[in-house]
């Protein structure tokens, strides 16, 4: 869903709209087939659906797995005219002792850190590895306050809100000012 549909459905213009927040996972998930550059077709993903309890709430069917892309990122940033983010699940991550980050593509040989015109078989994720961080029962570690830090230097636009759990008191506010 992108934010023009929402101003589509509520009868109003988008130039009405002042604040558009960005709600996204700490990593990736797909449900049903198509391309996923980031996948993981292994333990780690595996580990990564089980933490985050990634299964269709009405099949039970698993969902699909990977590391968090940038560029997907960054342009849903752009088409949405999105002014700050959200990241939820961070804690899913918590028992990583490397997390991967797509920054780009290799598209034929040739690298790009934009989303290709089109994604096939043929895209392969090129990817930046940071250091997990452990616990967030105490806050946001430096690890992940880097982890943040890499995705808002890559899209361009704040993550102010961060969910490092399923209650309403694991999520951290991180700009003076904002509320939930």
């Amino acid at each position: 869903t992108i934010s023009a549909g929402a101003c589509t459905g509520l009868g109003i213009p988008p130039t009405r709209i002042g604040r558009v927040i960005g709600i996204f996972k700490a990593y990736c998930t797909r449900v049903g087939s198509g391309p996923f550059p980031t996948e993981l077709h292994d333990d780690i993903g595996e580990r990564m659906r089980q933490a985050g309890h990634e299964f269709g709430s009405t099949t039970g069917r698993p969902r699909r797995c990977g590391w968090l892309d940038l560029p997907a990122l960054r342009f849903a940033v752009m088409v949405n005219g999105i002014s700050e983010l959200a990241m939820m699940k961070a804690d899913v991550l918590n028992d990583f002792g490397t997390i991967r980050v797509c920054t780009g593509y290799r598209v034929n040989g040739s690298l790009t850190d934009r989303m290709p015109y089109t994604l096939t078989d043929d895209v392969e994720a090129v990817y930046e590895d940071l250091p997990g961080w452990g616990d967030t029962a105490a806050g946001i570690p430096a690890e992940l306050e880097a982890y943040i830090l890499r995705i808002e230097n890559a899209v361009g636009v704040p993550v102010k809100l961060v969910s490092t759990g399923p209650d309403r008191a694991q999520t951290i506010l991180r700009a003076p000012g904002v509320t939930a």
